[in-house]
């Protein structure tokens, strides 16, 4: 079977355009989501490139269970933990005590999700293989 690290990481540079495109336009619970949804992507990208197999969305945890030859920053998994509070609420409307997800999240929120999966990118494309495809 032919390891798809590629495309996983192509579909988090994707999910990054989106969250861009979602902060622009004012969806900013989408932007916070997509942000999640690329920082997830591009960490499960890397544990393919390695031979490991991951499951979970927890980007914080996905980091942390990388081989110890890959040194993680503190710093990076703080700002993981910050892009996994944005997993859930803001798709449900239960996932806050009253008001639609929207209501919850402005450009303060979108920027800093996007600018936190932006470095996680990096890092994992940092410690990809380097040839045409990734």
């Amino acid at each position: 079977m032919p390891n798809r690290y590629r495309d996983w990481f192509r579909q988090a540079q994707r999910d990054l355009e989106q969250a861009r495109l979602s902060m622009q336009a004012g969806h900013h619970e989408w932007a916070c989501f997509a942000a999640q949804q690329a920082a997830e992507k591009a960490v499960k990208a890397l544990h393919l490139a390695l031979g490991q197999d991951v499951w979970g969305h927890v980007v914080a945890r996905l980091l942390q269970a990388l081989p110890e030859t890959i040194p993680v920053p503190q710093a990076l998994i703080e700002k993981a933990r910050v892009l996994d509070g944005y997993y859930i609420p803001p798709r449900y409307p239960n996932g806050h005590a009253e008001g639609a997800p929207f209501e919850h999240y402005g450009p303060f929120q979108s920027h800093q999700a996007v600018q936190f999966a932006e470095e996680i990118l990096a890092f994992v494309q940092g410690h990809l293989p380097q040839d045409k495809g990734a």
